[in-house]
């Protein structure tokens, strides 16, 4: 028979043996739902795949887990078209309950899913889509954008066309939330005059009425902001119109989901950029090899902030102690520091967008053949978006 003391021992042995295997089980049961929208049809499903391959590496690369916790991915092509990515995610939220939403590449779909995530309590990582809607007086603690404000990337053309002393611009760019940021973002810092601010339906293919006026109006330079099979066509178009020796500046016009179709023709274009793949750092060499390696094509900036999306989901998850506590995995997400391939000068502002460096960037061909991205000179460092002062959130 046992005296007190030794089943006082059991007894807290016991108790304590109970209250691990709780917290065990609890830890377990906790698992890490996750939603990823992208545009996987149609000509910019390109963007799409690199979006998905990009966030599915960063995930590969913590174990298959974030934060250590089971973990539960569940991809969505939104076809480009709001009110299809509005029915799948309201699937994702209502049906599956995922924590995260992960997504998409165009802001289209991006405000038309803003509201359905935001209020049902889970978080919306936005790896593309920035617009200026939620960076200001509208942001949102559940919301958050791993890869810029939509006008920042152009501003970078605005700057370099501006410096250059370049005295009149051609602008066009598909009529849609982004294409109208690209254009503010340019005007921006462009003093000169738009000779032309044309906008073209978001599925425009032929773009020989602006080059036939860009060939009348010799302007010193144009500016693009065509994404996917759009700036394909446009950059071919441009070029065998002979129009090459007028400087060709753009974002995610020339970039590695668009240069392997585009190939000779982009050569020496240029581009703005918080990223590029020769980016000198770490984090960004490992990243660059993983993913070639694992998919045998080169990532662009869609790849490269969804991996920086997933690193940084891992990190905060961890510091939060899972994704339980929304207001704590919240502050994890916007403090949490984390290896991203945009390097250290990489961290989140107060609206959740990010503050970074930005680059000029020149399609080159590198010695194997293939088409890349590479930076030619630092124009932002650091850089705040023009509306977050506007944001109140605390």
């Amino acid at each position: 028979m046992l005296d007190r003391p030794a089943r006082f021992a059991t007894r807290l042995l016991t108790a304590l043996g109970i209250a691990a295997a709780l917290t065990t089980t609890a830890a377990h049961a906790q698992e890490v739902k996750i939603g990823v929208v992208a545009t996987l049809s149609g000509p910019a499903a390109s963007l799409g795949q690199q979006l998905r391959d990009g966030f599915a590496l960063g995930v590969d690369q913590s174990g298959g887990k974030l934060g250590g916790l089971p973990t539960s991915i569940t991809v969505i092509d939104d076809e480009l078209k709001p009110d299809v990515a509005v029915t799948k995610v309201r699937g994702l939220l209502e049906g599956e309950k995922a924590d995260f939403i992960v997504g998409p590449i165009f802001s289209n779909i991006l405000l038309a899913i803003f509201k359905p995530v935001t209020e049902s309590g889970a978080v919306l990582i936005s790896p593309n889509a920035g617009p200026s809607t939620y960076a200001g007086r509208a942001c949102n603690a559940n919301f958050f954008v791993t890869s810029y404000q939509n006008d920042q990337p152009h501003a970078v053309s605005g700057k370099f066309a501006q410096d250059s002393g370049y005295k009149r611009v051609y602008l066009i760019a598909p009529n849609y939330q982004a294409g109208r940021d690209a254009l503010a973002g340019f005007k921006s810092q462009f003093k000169g005059e738009i000779v032309e601010e044309s906008y073209v339906p978001l599925t425009s293919m032929d773009f020989q009425a602006d080059i036939a006026k860009i060939a009348a109006d010799k302007p010193d330079a144009v500016f693009a902001f065509m994404p996917g099979g759009l700036g394909i066509n446009l950059v071919k178009q441009y070029r065998q119109a002979g129009l090459a020796s007028i400087p060709f500046l753009s974002t995610f016009t020339v970039d590695e989901s668009t240069l392997p179709a585009e190939g000779d023709a982009a050569l020496g274009f240029y581009t703005g950029a918080s990223w590029t793949p020769d980016l000198d750092n770490a984090a960004n060499k490992a990243f660059v090899t993983a993913f070639e390696a694992k998919y045998k094509y080169i990532p662009a900036s869609y790849a490269a902030y969804a991996y920086d999306t997933a690193r940084l989901m891992d990190a905060a998850v961890k510091q939060a102690g899972g994704t339980a506590d929304k207001p704590k995995l919240i502050d994890a997400l916007a403090t949490v520091k984390f290896d991203s391939v945009r390097g250290a000068d990489f961290s989140m502002g107060k609206n959740h967008y990010p503050v970074q460096d930005f680059y000029l960037a020149q399609v080159a061909k590198r010695p194997d053949g293939k088409y890349q991205t590479e930076m030619r000179k630092t124009i932002f460092t650091r850089d705040v978006d023009p509306y977050a002062a506007e944001c109140k959130m605390h």
